[in-house]
């Protein structure tokens, strides 16, 4: 299943580059990454990290939840069940799965699964998108400008607009955060 994701996330990220008209060199230069990294990416040999993604995205002007679209048809449009979502594997140990039954209202929401030592990256996120997230289970560390917080289970958080913060599970057991952002 994972490997199908990769290339179906592949597939998106090439096509929406080439529908851009931007080369892979003009889009890795706008995410700051080099150009091998960003064609083994492109060919699904390389998972792309979520700082890499949102900065993809970004740049590509598309919400990150274009990456997610095209999951199984289901029979209402307004709820979701677990065999109708989408599943996003990121480098570093995350798992994204989207649990919001369209993308196309005020919000989206994520049950995001961090592995034991995972973080989205050494790059600050910029995302476009006003966020907040519920940890259900485990720990959740967050920097954001000149803090360091750790939550727990029911703490939650929530970020503005290009709000520029990391996050990660520094402990040795998963962490399972509801994610929500517009």
């Amino acid at each position: 299943m994972q490997e199908h994701e990769n290339e179906h996330l592949a597939t998106l990220i090439r096509d929406l580059r080439k529908h851009k008209g931007l080369t892979l060199g003009a889009l890795a230069e706008r995410i700051g990454r080099s150009v091998g990294f960003l064609s083994q990416v492109e060919r699904g040999l390389s998972r792309p990290t979520v700082a890499d993604l949102t900065a993809i995205s970004e740049a590509l002007g598309v919400p990150t939840t274009y990456f997610y679209a095209g999951g199984p048809s289901r029979t209402t449009s307004w709820v979701t069940r677990p065999a109708d979502r989408r599943t996003l594997y990121y480098a570093g140990g995350i798992t994204d799965i989207l649990a919001s039954p369209s993308m196309s209202g005020g919000f989206s929401m994520l049950d995001s699964i961090l592995a034991p030592g995972a973080t989205s990256g050494e790059d600050h996120l910029n995302d476009s998108s006003e966020q907040g997230g519920f940890v259900l289970e485990g720990e959740l560390t967050l920097w954001y400008q000149d803090e360091t917080v750790t939550l727990y289970p029911n703490d939650s958080f929530q970020l503005p607009p290009h709000a520029k913060f990391r996050y990660g599970n520094l402990t040795d057991k998963p962490t399972r955060v509801l994610w929500i952002f517009t």
